[in-house]
C-alpha cells in the first residue's frame, strides 16, 4: 500500500491529543517507519476502506493509527492511540 500524504481533520487532531495524548508528528513517524497495515472494515464509499497501521514512533512508543485509504492514495486519519498488549504481540509477530 502506497500512501502519499496524511489528512488530518482539526476535530480528529483535537481528539487524539486530548483523549489519547498522541501528537500528529507521532502519527507521521508511524507511517514513515514501515508500519504493519491491516484491513479493518469496508468503508461507506467504494474503494475507501478502513485500515489500522501498527508501528512505533522514533522514541519507541507503540501506536495504532486507524485511517481511511482514499482513492488518491492519501490516508484520512480517524484515530490514534497506544497499542494494547495484544496489539503489540500482533505487531511483533507481523
Amino acid at each position: 500500500m502506497e500512501i502519499f500524504d496524511l489528512i488530518f481533520l482539526d476535530s480528529i487532531v483535537e481528539k487524539i491529543e486530548r483523549k489519547h495524548n498522541v501528537q500528529t508528528q507521532e502519527v507521521r513517524e508511524v507511517f514513515m517507519r514501515f508500519p504493519l497495515i491491516r484491513f479493518i472494515e469496508k468503508g461507506n464509499r467504494q474503494n475507501e476502506n478502513v485500515y489500522a497501521a501498527y508501528g512505533q514512533t522514533q522514541t519507541g512508543r507503540y501506536l495504532i493509527v486507524f485511517f481511511i485509504y482514499k482513492e488518491d492514495n492519501n490516508a484520512l486519519i480517524l484515530s490514534a492511540r497506544d497499542m494494547t498488549n495484544a496489539e503489540r504481540r500482533k505487531y511483533r509477530n507481523g
